[in-house]
């Protein structure tokens, strides 16, 4: 967690519930499927101090890695662990950034072992921001932006689909997440119950386990089959 995720709004719509300067010069698509490495839309303050929208590639590749070969396992940063992690601390310290999101894949694995994914998204249809982290890597002079999600224990009904879930950040917190701070470790407290209490758990298809696959059909909710809707998942 969080190894999948959706992001489907255009780069003026992004710009503007974000207030941010658009820098992404036409790159950002609607993309129901993201999965590490890909590129897609990040919020973060430009060296003005402006928010800048950007395009960078999920998985963090600290500026002193030799490749970045390893991105793809360094989609995820442990709130718990990120302040002293040698990767990720000094981009907590000082690169920080809101990663748009409209919501989040789990699997959850029932009778007889089959895997039913399910979609975790605003119910109202407002954009997530996940709490993320970001680093320029230089490779031949060509810079290249990465960024991770932080994450953090799962809490109240979504403890139900998995044991971590994004930091998710209120648009209340989204310029004290962004701005310079001596105190980052202050950032990382969980949403409220009451805010979380608007996410909707919904059943999707399979098909979002593959890579390739793509569309707003993804995220649309499909049936529970008869022996998981008798299991103890209330939640949905």
């Amino acid at each position: 967690m969080c190894g999948r995720y959706a992001t489907t709004r255009s780069a003026g719509d992004l710009s503007a519930l974000f207030e941010s300067y658009d820098e992404t010069d036409g790159g950002v698509g609607p993309d129901f499927n993201v999965a590490p490495t890909d590129p897609v839309p990040l919020v973060r303050l430009a060296p003005e101090g402006h928010r800048a929208l950007s395009v960078g590639r999920w998985g963090l590749v600290p500026h002193w890695s030799r490749s970045a070969g390893g991105a793809a396992r360094m989609i995820n940063a442990r709130a718990e662990t990120i302040a002293t992690s040698r990767a990720y601390a000094p981009s907590f310290a000082r690169r920080r950034c809101l990663v748009p999101a409209d919501g989040w894949y789990e699997w959850v694995r029932g009778p007889g072992g089959r895997r039913q994914p399910f979609y975790l998204t605003p119910a109202d249809g407002s954009v997530l921001a996940f709490a993320g982290i970001w680093s320029l890597w230089e490779a031949a002079g060509s810079p290249l932006l990465t960024f991770s999600v932080l994450t953090t224990p799962a809490v109240g009904e979504l403890a139900e689909v998995h044991d971590r879930m994004p930091l998710l950040l209120p648009r209340e917190r989204w310029a004290g997440w962004l701005a310079p701070t001596d105190d980052p470790a202050a950032l990382l407290a969980p949403p409220p119950a009451d805010w979380l209490a608007g996410l909707e758990v919904r059943p999707v298809s399979p098909a979002v386990g593959d890579v390739r696959n793509d569309g707003p059909g993804l995220t649309a909710r499909v049936p529970l089959a008869r022996e998981e809707a008798d299991t103890e998942m209330t939640l949905f």
